[in-house]
């Protein structure tokens, strides 16, 4: 097997949970295979391709490194690409300031000055 359907592969490789999910993802324009968009789910994919789809705000980029005849577990899967994804963010780095909206654990209830900075900064200011 050297090539294969990318709803069939996006399925075997475990990306999406059905194979009708695997083609309305690739038919809507959210799976790029080598930087272009494909709007079919019977776009063909070879191994060496990268393909980059975008889901549930993430997105995630695999190289194709092989194919399956069936879909197995989760370890099986993993076999069939190479994640090229970034590393996800951190929330705050050493010495970095906690972001605004936060409180420290065990503060307690916020206090009717801070519940309105939260709303105005929120944009909920009860209005």
């Amino acid at each position: 097997m050297d090539r294969q359907r990318i709803d069939k592969w996006l399925w075997h490789a475990r990306v999406v949970r059905t194979r009708s999910a695997a083609a309305a993802l690739a038919a809507s324009g959210h799976v790029r295979l080598n930087s272009q968009r494909i709007d079919a789910a019977s776009q063909i994919v070879r191994a060496g391709d990268v393909v980059t789809v975008a889901l549930d705000r993430t997105v995630r980029v695999l190289k194709v490194a092989g194919f399956a005849e069936r879909r197995g577990s989760s370890d099986q899967a993993r076999v069939t690409y190479e994640d090229l994804s970034p590393a996800p963010r951190r929330a705050a780095a050493e010495g970095e300031p906690p972001p605004v909206a936060t409180r420290d654990p065990g503060a307690g209830r916020p206090t009717k000055r801070e519940r309105r900075a939260i709303g105005r900064f929120t944009g909920d200011d009860g209005q």
